[in-house]
C-alpha cells in the first residue's frame, strides 16, 4: 500500500506526457507562430473572441465592468472572461500585440499588427434574416456581413490599391470565426426545436461564413483559419436550461448528447465548405479550427491541467441551481458572487471559458493548425 501514490504518479506523469496537450505546454513560452512570419492577425467573430467591440455599441453591458478581466487586465477591457481570450494567446504565440477593438477610436494603438472586427453577441447570419425566421438578436446588429463592410473600410484606409493591400496582407493570418453560435442559441431559447434549427439553419450559417471566407480572400488573404463551434452541451448555459431527469440524454462526461450533436454537425457542415473552398482557391492556405476537440481535450484532461473536478461544469462567476448559473442573474449582476480561484474552472460565466482554459484551448489549437499552415512551404 505504500507504493500506490508514486505508482498512481507515475501513471499521471505517463498519461501527460503521451497526450499532444502536455507535450506543447512544455513549450508554452515560446513563440510557435513566429516561425509563419505572421506581421498581422485580422479576427472576425462573436463573444469568444471580441476585445472591446460590443461595450463601444452598448457600455451598459456587463462585459464593461469587473469582475470581467480582473484576473489579467485588472479591469474590464470588454473580454467576455476573467483575463485573455483564444485570440490574445494566438497573437502571443505570433508574436505580435493584443489585437485592437475596431470600435475603440479613443486611444491610438500602434497600427499595422492586424484588427479585430470581432462583436460579442453578433451572428453569422444578418439580423434582418433571422428576423424573417421570427428569431430576434437581442445584443447586437453587427452580423457577420457588418464586420466584414469595416474590414473592407479598414483596408480602404490602410491600401493605396488592390495591389498594395495584396502586399500588405501577404504576412497576415485570418481569423474567420468562431461565429454561427449566437444564431443558434436565439433560436432555442426563442423557442426552434434541435431538429429545426439543423434542417433550417445549419446550411445557412455555414454558407454565409463560406461566403465570408471567399470574401476575405478577395481582399488578399492568403492564410485563412476557420474555427468551427464549442461542444455546447457541456456549457452551463445550456446544462441549466435543458436540464432533465433522462440520464439517456447525457454523454460519459455529464454534456448534452442533442446539442453536442447540433455543434458536430455544424462543424462537420463548416468542413465540407472548406472542401470546396480549397479547390476554389488553391493557393491560399483555409484551416479549419477545430474548437470543439480543442475544448474537449482540456475537459477530459481536467485534473490533470489542475481544475477543479467536482466543479468541473460549475460557473466561477454566476449563482443557482447544480451549475452556478442563473439566466436571470449572470455574472456582473449585482450580488453574483466570483469563485476564489477561477483558475480551477473551465467555465468563467456560464457561457464563456476562463483565461485558464482558453490558454489551453490556444495551445491545443497552435499545435494542431501549425502543419497545416505550410509556412515554411
Amino acid at each position: 500500500m505504500a507504493t500506490a501514490k508514486p505508482v498512481l504518479s507515475s501513471l499521471l506523469t505517463i498519461l501527460a506526457l503521451s497526450t499532444p496537450l502536455f507535450l506543447l505546454l512544455h513549450c508554452s513560452r515560446a513563440h510557435p507562430l513566429k516561425t509563419c512570419m505572421f506581421d498581422s492577425i485580422y479576427q472576425l467573430g462573436d463573444s469568444f473572441s471580441d476585445t472591446g467591440n460590443l461595450i463601444r455599441e452598448n457600455p451598459a453591458f456587463p462585459f464593461s465592468r469587473l469582475p470581467y478581466g480582473e484576473t489579467f487586465f485588472k479591469n474590464a477591457t470588454g473580454r467576455c472572461s476573467n483575463g485573455l481570450l483564444m485570440i490574445d494567446y494566438i497573437a502571443l504565440a505570433a508574436g505580435i500585440p493584443f489585437l485592437h477593438p475596431y470600435l475603440n477610436k479613443d486611444v491610438m494603438f500602434i497600427r499595422g499588427y492586424g484588427e479585430n472586427f470581432a462583436v460579442a453577441g453578433s451572428t453569422a447570419l444578418p439580423t434582418y434574416v433571422l428576423a424573417e425566421k421570427n428569431i430576434s438578436s437581442p445584443i447586437t446588429n453587427s452580423s457577420l456581413s457588418v464586420q466584414l463592410d469595416w474590414m473592407f473600410s479598414h483596408f480602404n484606409a490602410i491600401c493605396f490599391d488592390d495591389y498594395d493591400c495584396i502586399k500588405k496582407l501577404k504576412n497576415a493570418l485570418f481569423m474567420v470565426g468562431e461565429i454561427g453560435c449566437n444564431d443558434y442559441n436565439y433560436a432555442l431559447f426563442q423557442g426552434k426545436t434541435i431538429k429545426e434549427v439543423m434542417i433550417d439553419m445549419v446550411p445557412e450559417v455555414v454558407q454565409a461564413i463560406k461566403d465570408a471566407v471567399t470574401r476575405v480572400i478577395g481582399y488578399g488573404a492568403s492564410h485563412v483559419v476557420v474555427p468551427g463551434n464549442f461542444p455546447i452541451g457541456c456549457l452551463p448555459i445550456y446544462l441549466t436550461t435543458f436540464q432533465t431527469n433522462n440520464a439517456a440524454a447525457y454523454d460519459e462526461f455529464h454534456c448534452l448528447k442533442r446539442l453536442n450533436n447540433l455543434s458536430m454537425h455544424h462543424n462537420h457542415q463548416l468542413k465540407q465548405a472548406i472542401k470546396v473552398l480549397r479547390k476554389e482557391y488553391p493557393n491560399v492556405v483555409i484551416i479549419y479550427g477545430d474548437y470543439y476537440n480543442a475544448f474537449q481535450s482540456v475537459y477530459q484532461h481536467a485534473p490533470l491541467l489542475g481544475f477543479d473536478v467536482v466543479s468541473i461544469q460549475k460557473s466561477c462567476c454566476g449563482v443557482g441551481g447544480d451549475y452556478d448559473f442563473s439566466l436571470s442573474r449572470m455574472c456582473g449582476a449585482p450580488g453574483v458572487p466570483v469563485c476564489l480561484n477561477p483558475n480551477e474552472r473551465i467555465s468563467w460565466d456560464g457561457v464563456h471559458m476562463t483565461q485558464r482554459a482558453y490558454q489551453f484551448m490556444a495551445y491545443w489549437l497552435i499545435n494542431d493548425i501549425l502543419p497545416k499552415l505550410r509556412c515554411n512551404a
